[in-house]
């Protein structure tokens, strides 16, 4: 197992420490660290500061982007969770890609609850419209910083989303349509149901990885290629780009029976944070895709095409990896990686609004 070469310390602001219990996303861009809480519908923007060697590296000067202000979500109220589990940035095209799970939700049993209100509870399956969410938001260099911008060069960039509503979108109609995977998208994703955790930008595409469903120990990637609807300017549609016309390519990879919880680029490299499908703890792994994907094909990736790059600690009932990006380099040149968690355990908060994230150096 590797073990953390040293952590990055998030702190955020008065009245945010809620934010460190559930960190699902990282994505650094420049001296910025963005992150977000899979329950809330904003981004968390922190400033990266120096550290003296051996110490950790501190995070802070936080402000909060509400979603709200540059999209048009379907439940726009702040208590409404995006359910946030894909961040992904285009450094060509000066946008920030973010994505909800897709997924349906189960209530879950209370402990002091009866028994026939548990079972009642365990029955009752909602879908929550802003999980239906894929949109791209410009970026901008302000004050030596980044942060989110309505409009650039006069609207030569502009928010825009995909095409879809309350009750799913552009992506979803096209899986209802799928024969291997439109069952899953009525079953919640902690049931093994349609759940996307992850995302990646190549080129002009976007890889979603799918936490659920794993088909009989192989986990799916989804690709698409979002444009711009004509005569639009804040709305995209998926391009044409499978077989027999599909607006979407799908890629199956074994990853020792577990499923995606977050996607990153390493040069024409591919890593996969994988996990439970279930509501497990562990374990969980990353694992590196050297060579990237071939334009126009579907794949198949066996385990013997993976290199298992990390083993990723975890705890019981609590520390659930779910977020990771590329940090730097370490003092020998190798690849520094940022894990954030979600259930943050006790042991990792820093008094009132601070929590640590985990830096690994791979080899």
């Amino acid at each position: 197992m590797n073990d953390r070469s040293n952590f990055v310390l998030l702190t955020f602001g008065r009245g945010s420490a809620a934010l460190r219990e559930g960190l699902s996303v990282a994505q650094r861009i420049g001296d910025t660290l963005w992150v977000a809480n899979d329950e809330t519908t904003s981004l968390e923007r922190l400033t990266i500061q120096r550290a003296a060697p051996g110490d950790g590296v501190i995070c802070d000067e936080h402000q909060s982007f509400p979603l709200m202000a540059y999209l048009d979500l379907p439940l726009p109220e702040p208590d409404e969770e995006i359910d946030i589990e894909g961040l992904a940035y285009d450094p060509d095209q000066g946008y920030l890609w973010v994505v909800g799970s897709h997924s349906l939700k189960r209530k879950e049993a209370e402990a002091d609850k009866p028994a026939q209100k548990n079972i009642k509870r365990l029955s009752t399956v909602e879908a929550d419209g802003n999980r239906f969410l894929l949109a791209r938001i410009p970026v901008v260099q302000q004050h030596d910083s980044h942060e989110l911008a309505w409009e650039v060069a006069g609207g030569e960039r502009t928010p825009a989303q995909l095409h879809g509503n309350a009750l799913g979108n552009d992506l979803t109609r096209e899986i209802a349509l799928d024969d291997q995977l439109r069952d899953f998208l009525r079953i919640p994703g902690k049931d093994n149901g349609f759940d996307i955790e992850g995302m990646a930008v190549i080129g002009s595409r976007l890889l979603l990885g799918l936490r659920g469903p794993v088909l009989r120990g192989w986990t799916v990637l989804l690709e698409i290629e979002p444009e711009l609807e004509a005569d639009s300017s804040d709305t995209l549609v998926l391009k044409k780009i499978g077989p027999e016309g599909r607006r979407y390519r799908k890629h199956f990879f074994e990853l020792d029976g577990l499923g995606v919880r977050d996607l990153c680029v390493s040069g024409k490299d591919l890593l996969i944070l994988a996990g439970p499908t279930m509501d497990l703890d562990g374990p969980v792994r990353v694992f590196r895709w050297r060579g990237g994907f071939a334009d126009g094909e579907e794949l198949v990736v066996f385990s013997e095409q993976l290199e298992a790059v990390l083993e990723v600690p975890f705890g019981h009932g609590d520390d659930h990896a779910e977020g990771m990006c590329l940090f730097g380099r370490g003092e020998g040149g190798g690849e520094v990686l940022l894990i954030v968690y979600d259930a943050a355990a006790q042991s990792r908060k820093r008094g009132e609004l601070g929590v640590e994230g985990d830096l690994f150096i791979l080899k």
